[in-house]
């Protein structure tokens, strides 16, 4: 017997999964419109089948195409047809169900290249690439030839696993076999190429195209993007227009993508003009929601926040888009009224939510919004989440709670780097050198290593407690041990250890022997350390350093100014208040917060709008009044 089942039937133990299978399929064949059809007692043709087979499939209606299998394995029409075996193969594999697809594929004996392209596009498109090109070797072997519907997926799946090297084999098979020219394959060349990073090449399958469409213009542009060329992503546009083609909205989505890396408005606002002028993107939310996210890129919180309100539907990632562009852009309070009003809206928040709103309350050290947000993850069921729970203990420590940043830390089912390095930086933040430490030592004792950021905030933490013997074992131990070549956060690190204990010259002698030109940030540690242990001439070493790479930070004037004040030095503190006035330099107000009663208060440097201003400058007076009587001389910091 030839027949597409024989061999699978065959098997007792197929025989006994097929009789389960259609078991379980016709489950449903008795409780739906299909089946209760007059034909559920008279068995379709063989030929009417695979029309409405073929009818499921290119609709991708799975429940439908479940009832039809049900009824020709009842009435026993697969048996011995090749024919109809193809066809459901090929539906599953459109449906996305390969496991149902695979076994069907299998029990075929005679199979043609559309069962071929049929099951390589369904792994390709479903997630499993490298089954794709398996099946793709195998074809090959069992002498079938590849056509111009089977390249496309094997060269999605070659992009997609990054093999560069085969894909660029398979792209020689295309030319081999004179496919080059099928618009198609050399679209998904374009995509490959892109995929690999490798625009050289994928320009030049573009320039050779005999004929392009708009697919072609629209893979160039979003290549270019996602591989940082912005500026070549808008020429190709340019050159789509020239060239008579008419954006779409995946095309905007490739600029915005583009305007996104530049971090510029001007052309964002362009792309926003030409989609509204030419109506398009108008009720799609992922164009949408990449305008507001390019707003709040580029601190137009404004611009995102008109465009939101017009939104008619807004889904998660329109709110999400909103709660994390008010948290970059310093203003948590709008951040977290907006959650509020998510929770109010009934909109389902997902992690990047709870990120957002967790990273807002670090910002304004809202403890006990952050506690009522915890409980509400924990009720929505992201308590076990690695993410969140990071997002947790950097929120605690950073509220001033340790010991609840901590029990997190302890109860997270799964702990990823950055888990291990925020617990790290909360104990650091804290002064809390030592149980830094014994974090690193857990690490080595659960056979995680540590990477460079864990080392900073260890580095951090023991010069906020002063360990300086721990910290120059730490240093020397991450470069012995973990073969890990210190960075300047590392570096900056070390000078500021060094120098708050007063080893100013051994942290002069590692700025200048270490292997990276010092920044900004590692002179401006020695400047505060030399201010404060009173060596002026190292200050004005620092400080002249500081002033050649920033000349706007003004932080860096006040200080060596406070280091000449120390030393009643006046004529130079006049002199360095001139350079600043001169400069046009201004300090940005200090701010503080409290939480008290579930409101959360700021407080300026001078702000006297608070409605408790009175009392606060009341006690504030108090307080100088008993620090005088008890001794306590001010000094200029």
């Amino acid at each position: 017997m030839n027949g597409s089942l024989t061999s699978w039937l065959l098997q007792p133990y197929r025989k006994t999964l097929l009789k389960k299978y259609a078991y379980l399929l016709q489950v449903n064949l008795y409780t739906t419109h299909f089946t209760r059809h007059p034909l559920q007692q008279h068995p379709l043709t063989s030929l009417q089948c695979g029309a409405l087979l073929q009818s499921f499939t290119n609709t991708k209606s799975f429940k439908q195409g479940q009832q039809l299998h049900a009824h020709m394995i009842s009435f026993s029409i697969l048996e011995n047809n090749t024919y109809l075996n193809t066809k459901l193969a090929a539906f599953y594999a459109a449906c996305g169900v390969m496991p149902h697809a695979e076994v069907i594929f299998d029990g075929i004996l005679l199979k043609n290249s559309f069962l071929w392209n049929y099951m390589i596009r369904g792994y390709a498109c479903n997630g499993l690439p490298m089954k794709s090109l398996v099946l793709y070797r195998d074809m090959l072997c069992f002498g079938q030839r590849a056509d111009n519907f089977t390249y496309p997926f094997v060269l999605k799946a070659c992009g997609d696993l990054l093999l560069e090297e085969i894909g660029r084999r398979v792209h020689s098979e295309v030319v081999v076999f004179g496919l080059q020219s099928d618009i198609y394959v050399g679209n998904s060349l374009l995509s490959m190429y892109a995929k690999f990073g490798d625009m050289g090449t994928a320009k030049m399958v573009f320039d050779r195209m005999a004929e392009r469409d708009l697919t072609s213009w629209n893979t160039m542009i979003s290549g270019y993007a996602k591989n940082d060329d912005s500026g070549a992503a808008f020429l190709v546009f340019y050159l789509m227009g020239k060239a008579g083609f008419f954006a779409d909205c995946t095309t905007l989505l490739g600029l915005l993508s583009a305007c996104a890396d530049l971090k510029v408005v001007k052309q964002g606002k362009s792309v926003h003009g030409y989609a509204v002028r030419n109506s398009i993107g108008n009720y799609n939310n992922f164009f949408t929601n990449s305008l507001i996210e390019i707003y709040c890129n580029c601190n137009c919180i404004m611009d995102a926040w008109r465009l939101f309100e017009r939104v008619r539907w807004k889904d998660t990632v329109s709110w999400n888009s909103m709660i994390s562009g008010y948290a970059r852009n310093g203003d948590a309070f709008e951040s977290l009224r907006l959650f509020n009003r998510m929770a109010l809206d009934g909109s389902g928040p997902d992690e990047v939510t709870f990120i957002a709103v967790l990273g807002a309350c670090d910002q304004i050290a809202a403890l006990r919004y952050g506690m009522s947000i915890h409980s509400y993850l924990v009720k929505k069921g992201f308590d076990a989440n690695t993410i969140v729970g990071t997002a947790l203990v950097d929120m605690y420590s950073k509220g001033g709670s340790l010991a609840c940043s901590r029990h997190v830390f302890d109860e997270m089912p799964n702990k990823s780097l950055v888990s291990w390095s925020a617990m790290v930086a909360g104990y650091g933040l804290h002064g809390r050198g030592r149980e830094a430490i014994s974090i690193l030592d857990a690490m080595k004792a659960n056979s995680v290593i540590p990477d460079d950021a864990v080392f900073t905030s260890i580095l951090s933490a023991c010069s906020h407690a002063g360990l300086v013997v721990e910290g120059r074992e730490i240093f020397y131990k991450m470069q012995k041990e973990y073969n890990m070549k210190p960075a300047l956060s590392h570096y900056s690190c070390m000078v500021d250890l060094l120098g708050r204990a007063g080893h100013l010259d051994e942290a002069f002698e590692i700025i200048m022997t270490m292997e990276f030109e010092p920044t900004s940030d590692i002179w401006a540690a020695l400047l505060t350390a030399s201010r404060l242990h009173k060596n002026v001439q190292l200050a004005e070493i620092a400080a002249q350093k500081v002033f050649d790479m920033n000349p706007k930070g003004v932080s860096s004037y006040i200080c060596l100014s406070n280091t000449y004040a120390a030393e009643k030095r006046w004529d130079d503190v006049e002199r360095v208040r001139a350079m600043v006035r001169r400069k046009g330099l201004k300090k940005s107000p200090g701010c503080s917060f409290i939480e008290l009663d579930n409101m959360v208060h700021r407080f300026l440097v001078g702000d006297k709008s608070h409605k408790q201003t009175e009392h606060i400058y009341a006690k504030l007076k108090e307080l100088k009044l008993h620090l005088k009587e008890a001794g306590y001389k001010f000094s200029v910091l």
